[in-house]
């Protein structure tokens, strides 16, 4: 760990330039999941769809504007401003580092979103963990300087929990009680796990789409069900390799752009990938173990984009990929339509 924080201090300028990119693209997220609702209506025979559209009807929407608030709503979880770290000496709460809009880190909540397939499990008792820096085994320039500059920091618990030096604390939101909580299910945590950024185990993403599943279960929602739908992020290989570096921006940014030129969306590749899942049986209410099959897929089969910027290696992983994570969003589509 120590080797990887010496590491970044020499690496910060070159992080200063890198792009933005937490996931796949906000406007990747919208785009996979309109595409889920458009692969149903033109397979209604072997989709849920028709009942989807009965309660897109019942909730006042067309079926494509029922589309499009369910892709915001996967859009939106990037933005979501839910956890605060604070710093080790001054106590200051912030939603992001002040060099966040010049890299991959945007706001903290993004270390939510990764699922750690190099790694067994976690403390809170998670099958697979979620970002923790120092359980990385592969990271770059930009992991190190977020390990650097983050040294110590502390994840924002409310007033009388944690503190900086001298007492210092400048509580903003209780990310440990509210966000952290949230995404914690059945697992364990302790304050203590969240004092020090450098080795915070933070929640798997499979965490996160649960409990917004919980949420829409228990009143559903368009825009629930859309904040569940955030978890293509398992179909990104970085996220499931863990890395916030290692041409995690650049691939990103491609795969928007050629999205559309080089059919990535191919609806016969959709076809074939729903059989790679097993769909959710109609009592559950548990969707991970879907999830991690997701993430097992793009763990598998999209390490090549982390080393690799060929056009032709990236054709490759993206023609896998974006229709999993399609066919992720119909099997989700297909046990929620049945929930309305």
């Amino acid at each position: 760990m120590a080797n990887k924080i010496i590491m970044a201090l020499g690496a910060a300028g070159t992080i200063l330039a890198a792009s933005e990119a937490a996931a796949w693209s906000q406007e990747t997220h919208h785009r996979i999941v309109v595409d889920a609702v458009n692969y149903m209506q033109q397979n209604s025979s072997t989709t849920e769809y028709n009942r989807l559209a009965s309660a897109a009807t019942a909730a006042g929407y067309t079926i494509d504007q029922f589309a499009q608030v369910l892709g915001q709503g996967a859009y939106d979880v990037d933005d979501f401003e839910d956890t605060y770290l604070c710093g080790a000496t001054t106590g200051s709460c912030q939603v992001a580092p002040v060099w966040g809009a010049g890299a991959s880190i945007v706001k903290y909540t993004s270390y939510w979103h990764f699922q750690n397939h190099t790694q067994g499990g976690d403390a809170h008792g998670n099958d697979l963990g979620g970002y923790n820096y120092d359980k990385l085994t592969v990271w770059g320039a930009i992991d190190n300087m977020a390990g650097a500059w983050l040294y110590g920091d502390y994840l924002d618990d409310g007033k009388g929990g944690l503190k900086a030096w001298w007492w210092r604390d400048s509580s903003k939101y209780n990310s440990y009680d509210i966000t952290e909580a949230n995404y914690r299910h059945e697992g364990t945590s302790s304050r203590s796990m969240y004092e020090d950024f450098e080795d915070a185990p933070f929640q798997p993403i499979d965490n996160l789409g649960q409990y917004w599943y919980e949420q829409f279960l228990s009143q559903p929602t368009a825009q629930t069900l859309g904040f569940v739908l955030h978890t293509t992020d398992l179909l990104q290989p970085h996220h499931t390799w863990t890395t916030s570096d290692l041409n995690h921006s650049g691939w990103e940014s491609w795969v928007n752009d050629y999205y559309y030129s080089e059919n990535l969306n191919d609806f016969n590749k959709v076809r074939d990938a729903l059989s790679d899942f097993t769909a959710l049986a109609d009592g559950t209410t548990d969707i991970r173990p879907l999830l991690t099959e997701g993430g097992a897929f793009s763990y598998s089969n999209g390490g090549i984009v982390l080393s690799s910027e060929s056009h032709v290696d990236r054709v490759q992983v993206g023609e896998q990929t974006i229709p999993h994570a399609i066919a992720m969003v119909v099997h989700i589509l297909n046990h929620a339509a049945k929930r309305f």
